[in-house]
Parts: structure tokens; C-alpha cells; sequence
């Protein structure tokens, strides 16, 4: 979709960049200095260049600011108040509903799933992981079983390319998500919503926690059966881009929204990179 041309770092003179951003009508700041990267910003609006800029969290949180006016000082309210009563009850309903329906339609598949498991090395077929939803809350989140019984033997493993640990089965209900619709039973019980950023484990939590400080900010609202990020993203999209991603999810929360990552979520089965593995 993207063509880039030139790749400049940000340890180059600020003339010389900027004489080399003269020759495109676009540029790309990603990962920079923040005071560069804001005087980046304001030169190429004086050129009317068209400018792609990978945010920061607290930019995200900008996406639902309110301008207000307070004496002759133009200022930015930030309500920070995530879902109201009345989205809350809503989606909600619509949780109830959908999972609902999902159990109804999803049912042959996931006995022939149950099967197919038992059958396979004679294990549960389940697979039980405490995760954390709203409010750093834990709960513990089912799924069909796709790898080795004893496949965290020695302590909790994240998934990587080509994994081992995977069983035949595994691999095919992990292409088609299949093995996530267990997860119906805990939107019923109301620890999960069917679209909201996904549940992740304690220990993932922990780690992730210590690169990006800001991480908890995603447990703002439930964890969700699909989310933002798993839309747009992949398994193996880092820590800091799954957050900004839920960030922006919660932030431009609405109904409507919801119902558009749903119907995206069918893109993302016919898309093997969606369920890559960690390097």
C-alpha cells in the first residue's frame, strides 16, 4: 500500500532532514526524539506535507479531548470516562444476545472440535488460564485445548513460529479461531465482552507491565472475544502497538464501532499472519 523511499535517522542535522523531506509530498515520524519530532511536525505544516506519525499514548488519550475556551486561552478537557451508563447497558445487552446466538450456531462445531480432541491423545479437551479483564480483575478464561497436555510443563511459554507444542488439531482450530469459542461461556458470565481489548495472562501483564508502564490503562474496560487489536494487528504485534491499539478502541468506543470489528473479525480467519507466533 505504502512505497517508502528513503529511510532517514534522527541523529542527522536538522537542516539536512529537512532538505531531504523537501524532495517527498509525505513522511513518516515514527519512534523519535519528541521534541524533534514536534518540530518535524510543524515544518512539514508549513509546507503542507501530509504527515503519517506513530503516537505516543498520551496523544491517543488527545483523541477525546474536548475543545473548550477559559478566558482568552483556548484549553483541552479530558473527561477520561471510557463507557457511559447507557453504552454500558447496551453492550451489555448485545453481549448476552450475540454469545447467545453464537453458542446456537457455533455448537455442532465445537462438539465435533470436543471429539476430535479427546480422541486425539485422550486429554481434556479444555484449557483453563487465569487472565485479567476490567479493573486488573482475574478470571479464568476457557478455550479448546490445541496443544500438548504437558505443553507448560516447565512454566508458562509464549507461542512461537512452528511451535512443537501444537498438536495437529490445534493447528487448524487455531487457523480458523475455533478454539476460542469456549470463550462464549465467560461473556455469559459477564467477565468478558465479545469485542474489547483481549484478555492476557498474569504473567504477560507482569512482563509487559515493565516495558511499557502505562499497560493497565487497556484494563479500563472487559476484555473482549475480539478486540482492535487482533483486528488490525497479529499474536505477535508488540506490547506498546496492542496497547495503543486498545487505547484507541477505548477511546473511540461506540456501538457502531463494535459491530464493524465483528464483521471485520471474519477478514482476519482467511489471514495466516493474524495467529503468527513470536520469533
Amino acid at each position: 500500500k505504502y512505497i517508502v523511499r528513503e529511510s532517514i535517522l534522527d541523529n542527522l542535522p536538522f537542516e539536512e532532514i529537512t532538505s531531504r523531506i523537501d524532495c517527498y509530498s509525505s513522511v513518516m515520524l515514527f519512534d523519535i526524539d519528541v521534541k524533534l519530532r514536534e518540530r518535524l511536525l510543524i515544518y512539514c505544516f508549513s509546507k503542507g506535507k501530509r504527515v503519517y506519525m506513530l503516537p505516543n499514548t498520551a496523544e491517543i488519550l488527545n483523541n477525546n479531548a474536548y475543545n473548550i475556551q477559559i478566558s482568552d486561552s483556548p484549553i483541552l478537557l479530558y473527561k477520561n470516562n471510557c463507557l457511559t451508563i447507557e453504552q454500558e447497558l447496551i453492550k451489555r445487552f448485545m453481549d448476552l444476545i450475540l454469545s447467545l446466538i453464537g453458542l446456537v450456531l457455533f455448537s455442532p462445531i465445537m462438539l465435533i472440535c470436543a471429539l476430535l480432541i479427546k480422541l486425539y491423545d485422550g486429554g481434556p479437551i479444555f484449557f483453563k488460564q487465569v487472565r485479567v479483564t476490567k479493573g486488573n480483575k482475574k478470571f479464568v478464561l476457557i478455550k479448546f485445548r490445541s496443544m500438548l497436555v504437558d505443553a507448560e510443563k516447565d512454566g508458562a511459554q509464549k507461542s512461537t513460529k512452528n511451535d512443537d507444542r501444537i498438536t495437529p488439531i490445534g493447528k487448524i482450530i487455531r487457523t480458523l479461531r475455533i478454539d476460542e469459542t469456549p470463550q462464549f461461556f465467560n461473556v455469559l458470565q459477564g467477565v468478558m465482552s465479545i469485542v474489547g481489548p483481549r484478555p492476557e495472562r498474569v504473567e504477560n501483564v507482569e512482563e509487559y507491565s515493565k516495558l511499557v508502564p502505562e499497560f493497565n490503562l487497556r484494563h479500563k474496560v472487559k476484555a473482549g472475544l475480539i478486540g482492535y487489536a487482533q483486528v488490525y494487528g497479529k499474536y505477535n504485534t508488540t506490547p506498546k502497538d496492542k496497547l495503543n491499539m486498545d487505547l484507541l478502541y477505548i477511546q473511540q468506543y461506540s456501538i457502531l464501532n463494535d459491530i464493524k470489528y465483528i464483521l471485520l473479525t471474519i477478514k482476519i480467519i482467511f489471514m495466516r499472519k493474524s495467529t503468527e507466533g513470536f520469533d
